[in-house]
């Protein structure tokens, strides 16, 4: 009887099992159905998004087969002034209804600027061709107008526009991949949960799921463990060990990462290098101890004096140190240089071997400027420490500034005796 009973018990364990690892199924095959056809919708609406550039095209387009070609073919009288008449008007009203449409689509924060720049080069350039079809109403002699003029401006305007065209693929690519990422992720999630769940249910036995779990338990905690050692490692290949500040292979990453944000934004970029004057005397007069703790003291001096998120303060080697900051323009860069060489002369470290002052001194060459998708990525590292050449050339003890970023420009030096 008993063993009738646990028959019994058993045929609907199996029958259970089976209904559950059915309904699992369906669940999954509703939810990757249901998964596919929100990726097939958003996909749509990503392809939407390029609406504003398929606008831009069209204008851009129309500033040169419509208007443009159309001025090229008055000036070698192909067209009459009637037609040419008619042809600018109905192609300046397309340009005007495609813009007021794109103006139209959302504006992310940072596009603002540029979008009001690049709408007031096309009001420009239309007054432009308002004035020819002004003197086509004069009955002007248009064999004379001067092509280069208009193909200047109409370069001008391409360049404009096609910059949109291009901020405006990138984003909307960026959007896609971003989803696509987040489709793969959780269409993966599926596959492992459903596959975890049916895999359970497979091994009936309490015994065999004690020791799943336990295994799985030790499995967390081991992957615990490695993402905190590789935590640390990674913590520990970017930092000075004896500064505790950035290192070398970080300001690499960093220097990078910063200069490509500020080309984007149009913003200031300031970098500064630091030298500790007369530092090989100070090791030979009082030790390697007591110039690691001169080392530690400078360290100590920037990060109290540079506390903003953005503020970035490496030690690149020695006693050469280097400093990052975003969005300073020249004046606070300034006042950040000329604090620092004051903070760490009121620290008192006696230095009687220096040659300027009684105490430890610093020479800081600065460079500050605004970037653009022309600047070469080494160019700042290389102006700054001709500043801090040019610090030391002068006495040391003080800091040279300027804003240019070739030799030739450069008549904005500017030196601070501290």
């Amino acid at each position: 009887m008993q063993f009738i009973e646990a028959l019994k018990l058993r045929n609907k364990l199996f029958i259970l099992f089976i209904l559950i690892t059915m309904g699992l199924f369906a669940v999954g095959i509703m939810g990757s159905t249901y998964i596919n056809n929100m990726k097939k919708n958003i996909d749509s609406l990503y392809f939407g998004s390029l609406i504003p550039i398929t606008e831009l095209n069209e204008v851009l387009q129309t500033y040169h087969y419509g208007l443009e070609n159309t001025v090229y073919r008055l000036s070698s009288t192909d067209i009459s002034n009637d037609e040419a008449k008619l042809n600018i008007l109905n192609s300046l009203r397309n340009i005007n209804q495609k813009w007021q449409s794109y103006m139209s689509h959302f504006k992310r924060e940072n596009e603002v600027e540029y979008v009001e720049y690049a709408n007031a080069e096309i009001i420009s350039i239309n007054k432009y061709f308002a004035k020819i079809v002004d003197a086509l109403d004069n009955k002007t002699d248009m064999k004379n107008i001067s092509i280069s003029t208009l193909e200047k401006r109409v370069a001008i305007i391409h360049q404009v526009i096609q910059k949109l065209i291009n901020y405006e693929t990138n984003i909307a690519n960026y959007e896609r991949q971003k989803f696509l990422s987040t489709y793969d992720s959780i269409i993966l999630q599926l596959g492992v949960i459903l596959g975890i769940v049916i895999l359970a249910l497979l091994s009936i036995s309490l015994y065999v799921f004690k020791s799943i779990q336990n295994d799985q338990t030790k499995l967390e905690l081991a992957s615990r463990k490695l993402q905190i050692v590789n935590k640390k490692l990674e913590n520990a290949s970017y930092t000075d060990t004896l500064t505790s500040l950035h290192n070398r292979r970080y300001f690499n990453f960093i220097y990078d990462r910063e200069l490509k944000r500020v080309k984007r934004n149009k913003n200031y970029i300031t970098f500064m290098m630091l030298d500790i004057d007369y530092f090989k005397q100070y090791n030979d007069t009082y030790g390697h101890v007591e110039g690691d703790y001169a080392l530690k003291s400078v360290a100590k001096v920037l990060q109290d004096t540079l506390k903003r998120p953005s503020d970035y303060v490496f030690r690149l080697g020695g006693e050469e140190f280097g400093v990052l900051l975003s969005d300073t323009d020249e004046s606070h860069s300034a006042r950040l240089a000329h604090e620092i060489c004051d903070a760490i002369k009121a620290r008192e470290i006696k230095h009687k071997a220096s040659k300027v002052d009684d105490y430890l001194t610093i020479s800081i060459g600065v460079i500050c400027c605004i970037v653009d998708d022309a600047l070469d990525e080494n160019v700042l590292v290389s102006r700054a420490d001709e500043m801090l050449y040019q610090a030391k050339e002068r006495g040391r003890d003080r800091y040279v500034i300027t804003t240019e970023l070739n030799d030739i420009m450069a008549t904005n030096v500017k030196a601070s005796k501290i």
